[in-house]
């Protein structure tokens, strides 16, 4: 099974409203960074998840209530969509630890709308991942089983900090709790090292494979699990930690996994980079 563990619904074209409400597409453009991109019909996002044989993708909304006035997709909205395409689609939800109703809206997405986990974007949302107010939020997902994802390292988005996404900006929080899965996106790049340090540290600590790359996936992908820590650093440490992802629309998956197909590693390995690991990270499991 292949999951892609990173993608964004800003492209559904069911969800797609005009304009720039607070959950219209202008804003979307303007505050995610999207460039020239447009909505897409059900039928093309499949056939792009066919051409990269993508089993599961996992959509990742972001409630940017407090600093931006609006949603890059609500949760109801994806539970809608994952509801129209269940045998594609899962979905994380999210919310604002700055609005006063987030524990009781990440409760109801966890058990009215199905949600898999919790999606959480500190330097975009402006706010410290200690904060005592996440910290309640931690403690939902804890009492659910379910993970966080926190958005990490390089973010293209407008007003999110770089200083903010420095993976050890997260290591308290992920040293305190200690039964909660958290994934640290994007490979936490340009921390590279001090993102396989988290994970050799800390076992509930993992990441995901959607890394800015300069010049070429290819190039990229061979660099991160064949050099910068040496030929088989993912082989013999960490192949349990580390998940596929794309940071759809952002990065396309047929483009990372075309690059990761070619990156030498044996095949119970990479088994587990395209899909077990997600498994694990999503369901839980020894840590």
């Amino acid at each position: 099974m292949l999951i892609d563990m990173h993608v964004h619904p800003l492209l559904y074209r069911e969800i797609y409203t005009p304009g720039d409400a607070p959950d219209g597409f202008s804003f979307w453009e303007r505050e995610f960074g999207m460039g020239h991109m447009g909505p897409m019909d059900w039928d093309e996002i499949e056939v792009e998840l066919d051409v990269c044989r993508v089993d599961k993708s996992v959509l990742m909304p972001l409630d940017v209530t407090c600093a931006a006035g609006g949603r890059f997709g609500t949760n109801e909205q994806i539970a809608a969509l994952v509801g129209a395409h269940p045998d594609r689609l899962w979905g994380f939800a999210s919310v604002d630890p700055g609005l006063g109703d987030a524990p009781e809206s990440l409760e109801r997405a966890f058990k009215d709308l199905g949600a898999k986990g919790l999606f959480l974007h500190p330097a975009k949302q402006g706010f410290d991942p200690g904060d005592p107010r996440a910290q309640q939020l931690y403690r939902i997902c804890e009492d659910y089983n379910k993970p966080v994802m926190f958005d990490a390292g390089l973010s293209w988005e407008p007003s999110a900090p770089l200083s903010a996404c420095h993976p050890l900006a997260f290591e308290r929080v992920i040293m305190s709790f200690p039964r909660v899965r958290f994934c640290l996106a994007h490979f936490a790049w340009p921390w590279v090292r001090e993102m396989v340090a988290m994970m050799l540290k800390y076992p509930n600590c993992f990441t995901e494979t959607s890394i800015t790359y300069l010049d070429s996936p290819e190039e990229m992908m061979m660099r991160l699990f064949t050099q910068d820590m040496g030929p088989l650093w993912y082989e013999r440490s960490l192949s349990y930690q580390v998940m596929f992802a794309s940071n759809t629309p952002r990065f396309r998956a047929f483009k990372l996994k075309r690059a990761l197909d070619a990156v030498p590693m044996r095949e119970d390995a990479r088994e587990r980079l395209y899909g077990g690991t997600a498994v694990r990270f999503l369901e839980g499991g020894d840590l």
